[in-house]
Protein backbone atom coordinates (compact mmCIF):
# COMPACT_ATOMS: atom_id res chain seq x y z
CA UNK A 1 0.00 0.00 0.00
CA UNK A 2 2.88 2.27 0.62
CA UNK A 3 4.89 1.82 -2.28
CA UNK A 4 1.15 2.08 -4.19
CA UNK A 5 1.38 5.68 -2.36
CA UNK A 6 4.92 6.27 -3.40
CA UNK A 7 4.16 5.52 -6.63
CA UNK A 8 0.97 8.19 -7.22
CA UNK A 9 3.11 10.81 -5.08
CA UNK A 10 5.99 10.07 -7.86
CA UNK A 11 3.73 10.67 -10.72
CA UNK A 12 1.86 13.67 -9.09
CA UNK A 13 5.20 15.59 -8.75
CA UNK A 14 6.24 14.44 -12.33
CA UNK A 15 2.97 15.55 -13.97
CA UNK A 16 3.40 18.98 -12.28
CA UNK A 17 7.30 18.93 -13.32
CA UNK A 18 6.36 18.75 -16.65
CA UNK A 19 3.51 21.05 -16.54
CA UNK A 20 5.65 23.87 -14.82
CA UNK A 21 8.42 22.75 -17.64
CA UNK A 22 6.14 23.57 -20.56
CA UNK A 23 4.15 26.07 -19.25
CA UNK A 24 7.44 28.23 -18.62
CA UNK A 25 8.56 27.32 -21.88
CA UNK A 26 5.47 28.94 -23.82
CA UNK A 27 5.29 32.05 -21.10
CA UNK A 28 9.21 32.46 -22.06
CA UNK A 29 8.68 32.27 -25.78
CA UNK A 30 5.89 34.50 -25.56
CA UNK A 31 7.61 37.03 -23.13
CA UNK A 32 11.18 36.95 -26.19
CA UNK A 33 8.13 37.86 -28.72
CA UNK A 34 7.07 40.58 -27.26
CA UNK A 35 10.83 41.90 -26.49
CA UNK A 36 11.33 41.50 -30.07
CA UNK A 37 8.03 43.34 -30.92
CA UNK A 38 9.12 46.66 -28.62
CA UNK A 39 12.48 46.83 -30.49
CA UNK A 40 10.97 46.82 -34.17
CA UNK A 41 9.49 50.03 -35.68
CA UNK A 42 6.08 50.39 -35.45
CA UNK A 43 6.04 51.19 -38.80
CA UNK A 44 8.88 51.60 -41.57
CA UNK A 45 8.57 54.16 -45.01
CA UNK A 46 10.76 54.77 -48.33
CA UNK A 47 11.38 57.54 -50.58
CA UNK A 48 9.94 60.29 -48.30
CA UNK A 49 9.08 63.34 -49.55
CA UNK A 50 7.57 65.10 -46.84
CA UNK A 51 5.86 68.97 -47.50
CA UNK A 52 5.97 71.12 -43.97
CA UNK A 53 3.15 74.10 -45.26
CA UNK A 54 2.06 77.18 -44.37
CA UNK A 55 -1.66 79.02 -45.63
CA UNK A 56 -1.36 82.95 -45.35
CA UNK A 57 -4.62 83.99 -44.61
CA UNK A 58 -3.91 87.43 -45.90
CA UNK A 59 -3.27 86.61 -49.81
CA UNK A 60 -4.72 83.08 -49.33
CA UNK A 61 -2.03 81.09 -50.58
CA UNK A 62 0.01 77.94 -49.40
CA UNK A 63 3.65 78.65 -48.61
CA UNK A 64 6.11 76.01 -48.27
CA UNK A 65 8.35 75.87 -44.81
CA UNK A 66 10.17 72.61 -45.05
CA UNK A 67 10.68 69.61 -47.45
CA UNK A 68 12.70 66.94 -46.19
CA UNK A 69 13.21 63.82 -48.32
CA UNK A 70 14.88 60.52 -47.25
CA UNK A 71 15.46 57.25 -48.65
CA UNK A 72 13.83 55.46 -45.63
CA UNK A 73 12.60 56.24 -42.14
CA UNK A 74 11.93 53.79 -39.16
CA UNK A 75 8.56 55.07 -36.83
CA UNK A 76 9.53 53.70 -33.06
CA UNK A 77 6.27 55.69 -31.25
CA UNK A 78 5.77 52.80 -29.88
CA UNK A 79 8.25 53.01 -27.78
CA UNK A 80 8.06 55.35 -24.22
CA UNK A 81 10.74 57.68 -25.66
CA UNK A 82 9.36 57.63 -29.31
CA UNK A 83 11.46 58.49 -32.07
CA UNK A 84 11.70 58.31 -35.89
CA UNK A 85 15.00 57.35 -37.43
CA UNK A 86 16.30 58.42 -41.18
CA UNK A 87 19.14 55.18 -41.93
CA UNK A 88 20.53 56.04 -44.85
CA UNK A 89 19.94 60.02 -44.54
CA UNK A 90 17.87 63.10 -45.24
CA UNK A 91 18.08 66.35 -47.27
CA UNK A 92 15.75 69.16 -45.19
CA UNK A 93 15.40 72.31 -47.30
CA UNK A 94 13.90 75.09 -44.99
CA UNK A 95 12.37 78.22 -46.55
CA UNK A 96 12.23 81.27 -44.55
CA UNK A 97 9.47 84.02 -44.85
CA UNK A 98 10.75 85.77 -47.63
CA UNK A 99 11.37 82.33 -49.68
CA UNK A 100 15.36 82.10 -49.31
CA UNK A 101 16.66 78.69 -48.99
CA UNK A 102 18.43 76.59 -46.90
CA UNK A 103 19.44 73.19 -47.32
CA UNK A 104 20.81 70.16 -44.72
CA UNK A 105 21.58 67.35 -45.39
CA UNK A 106 23.37 64.41 -42.95
CA UNK A 107 24.02 60.57 -43.86
CA UNK A 108 21.90 59.74 -40.36
CA UNK A 109 19.40 61.29 -38.29
CA UNK A 110 17.12 60.59 -35.63
CA UNK A 111 14.39 63.06 -34.98
CA UNK A 112 13.35 63.15 -30.91
CA UNK A 113 9.39 63.47 -30.68
CA UNK A 114 8.96 64.47 -26.94
CA UNK A 115 12.15 66.89 -26.94
CA UNK A 116 11.65 68.12 -30.67
CA UNK A 117 15.63 67.62 -31.30
CA UNK A 118 17.01 66.49 -34.29
CA UNK A 119 20.08 64.66 -34.03
CA UNK A 120 22.22 64.64 -37.26
CA UNK A 121 25.44 62.63 -38.04
CA UNK A 122 27.68 61.99 -40.69
CA UNK A 123 28.99 64.32 -43.17
CA UNK A 124 26.28 67.13 -41.74
CA UNK A 125 26.19 70.32 -44.26
CA UNK A 126 24.42 73.50 -43.55
CA UNK A 127 23.72 75.75 -46.82
CA UNK A 128 22.43 78.72 -46.46
CA UNK A 129 21.18 81.11 -49.10
CA UNK A 130 23.85 83.29 -48.73
CA UNK A 131 26.62 80.96 -50.00
CA UNK A 132 27.61 80.14 -46.23
CA UNK A 133 28.32 76.57 -45.34
CA UNK A 134 28.94 74.46 -42.21
CA UNK A 135 30.43 71.01 -42.10
CA UNK A 136 31.00 68.78 -39.06
CA UNK A 137 30.05 65.03 -38.12
CA UNK A 138 27.47 65.72 -35.50
CA UNK A 139 25.03 68.74 -35.48
CA UNK A 140 21.86 69.19 -32.91
CA UNK A 141 18.99 71.08 -34.40
CA UNK A 142 16.79 72.13 -31.52
CA UNK A 143 13.19 72.53 -33.95
CA UNK A 144 11.19 74.46 -31.03
CA UNK A 145 13.87 77.30 -30.59
CA UNK A 146 15.41 76.98 -33.89
CA UNK A 147 19.22 76.97 -33.27
CA UNK A 148 21.90 74.35 -34.00
CA UNK A 149 25.04 73.21 -32.12
CA UNK A 150 27.61 70.76 -31.90
CA UNK A 151 30.75 70.26 -29.35
CA UNK A 152 32.37 68.25 -32.71
CA UNK A 153 34.95 70.02 -34.88
CA UNK A 154 33.43 72.21 -37.41
CA UNK A 155 34.56 74.14 -40.57
CA UNK A 156 32.60 76.99 -41.16
CA UNK A 157 32.60 79.09 -44.76
CA UNK A 158 31.54 82.55 -45.20
CA UNK A 159 31.57 84.97 -47.98
CA UNK A 160 33.48 86.88 -45.33
CA UNK A 161 36.15 84.30 -44.38
CA UNK A 162 36.41 80.53 -43.21
CA UNK A 163 36.57 79.63 -39.30
CA UNK A 164 36.73 76.12 -38.00
CA UNK A 165 37.33 74.71 -34.66
CA UNK A 166 35.56 72.01 -31.65
CA UNK A 167 32.16 73.53 -30.41
CA UNK A 168 29.47 75.68 -32.15
CA UNK A 169 25.98 77.18 -31.57
CA UNK A 170 23.89 79.63 -33.71
CA UNK A 171 20.50 80.41 -34.94
CA UNK A 172 19.39 78.68 -38.37
CA UNK A 173 20.39 81.05 -40.80
CA UNK A 174 24.18 81.09 -38.71
CA UNK A 175 24.09 85.17 -38.36
CA UNK A 176 23.93 84.50 -34.45
CA UNK A 177 26.54 82.08 -33.88
CA UNK A 178 29.02 81.57 -31.18
CA UNK A 179 32.23 79.17 -31.41
CA UNK A 180 33.96 76.97 -28.13
CA UNK A 181 37.61 76.90 -30.01
CA UNK A 182 37.97 78.53 -32.64
CA UNK A 183 40.28 79.21 -35.42
CA UNK A 184 40.29 80.83 -38.89
CA UNK A 185 40.16 84.20 -40.01
CA UNK A 186 37.57 87.25 -38.44
CA UNK A 187 37.06 90.41 -39.74
CA UNK A 188 37.30 93.60 -37.57
CA UNK A 189 35.47 96.68 -37.70
CA UNK A 190 37.59 99.52 -36.89
CA UNK A 191 34.95 102.01 -36.64
CA UNK A 192 33.11 99.66 -34.33
CA UNK A 193 34.19 102.06 -31.02
CA UNK A 194 35.12 100.02 -27.32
Amino acid sequence: MQSTNIYIFKSIVTAFVVTMFFGCKNNFSEVQKVGVLQNQPIGEAEQIDLKYTELKEEDTTVHLLANLKSPKMLDYSNRAFSFSEFPEGIELKVYDENGNLTTITSDYAIVYNDTDIIDLRGNVIIATHEKDSLFTEQLYYNEKLEWVFTNEYFDFKRTTGPLHGNGFDADKSLKKYQVLEMGGSVPLDNNVPF
